[in-house]
């Protein structure tokens, strides 16, 4: 028989693509060219207006209204121009916060939400939480789908562990990898209890090309959002 760990939560401590463009101009590169045309025009305008004033009949004079309404409009455009350059910059901070904050969870022993943890050395960990008292069935299957390991448990209402050491029902010792856990769960009166699981692992590499960076936990992908915990030593 396989010997299997099921050990109720205790003392659980909290913790704490990108768009690509085909072809063309960059936004830096654009911006950069919005600015130059709109200083050239503002100047151009500027010098218009100048030898207007100079030539102006002083009979008919020209509107000042005019004029003054149009500096207004490229005064205007010209801040808003600077407000992008501004924003594209706290965009490019944040960006580089986020592969930082990344790059610190590397090694480090996470949950987070999932069905799927790695089986290290005979070791590989669950959590999950049951709203209410109940009689469940856990299965535990392998990357290809195969049944690793069933049994029958009574769970008790809150969050909970459950421990595998990486033996099958008939103690076939199963290799390292990738298993998923499914719980069947029923309360007192034979009504169906859904349960929301958490995968822990340990965090093997991040993706600092994607847009936020990804984390690879035992063979799948997650964003930092999806963290829950962070706990102390290896699965």
């Amino acid at each position: 028989m396989a010997t299997t760990s099921f050990i109720p939560a205790i003392n659980a401590q909290a913790s704490v693509t990108p768009a690509t463009s085909s072809g063309g101009a960059s936004p830096g590169n654009a911006l950069g060219v919005d600015q130059q045309t709109i200083a050239g025009n503002f100047n151009s305008f500027l010098q218009l207006l100048t030898t207007q004033l100079k030539n102006q009949n002083p009979l008919d004079p020209l509107d000042t209204n005019q004029f003054t309404s149009q500096l207004v409009q490229f005064a205007q455009v010209e801040q808003q121009l600077r407000s992008n350059d501004q924003l594209a910059t706290l965009v490019s901070l944040q960006k580089t916060t986020q592969s930082t904050a990344a790059l610190s969870f590397v090694g480090q022993n996470v949950v987070v939400d999932g069905s799927t943890a790695q089986l290290t050395n005979g070791q590989a960990s669950w959590s999950f939480t049951s709203p209410k008292p109940a009689t469940a069935t856990i299965t535990l299957k392998d990357s290809s789908g195969q049944t690793a390991y069933s049994g029958s448990y009574t769970l008790q209402a809150g969050p909970q562990n459950f421990q595998w050491d990486g033996k099958g029902n008939d103690g076939t010792v199963w290799p390292n990898g990738a298993y998923t856990i499914s719980i069947t769960s029923k309360d007192a009166s034979g009504q169906s209890v859904a349960i929301a699981t958490e995968a822990q692992g340990v965090v093997d590499s991040v993706d600092l090309t994607q847009d936020p960076p990804l984390l690879s936990i035992a063979g799948q992908t997650f964003t930092l959002d999806k963290i829950k915990r962070i706990v102390r030593g290896t699965p």
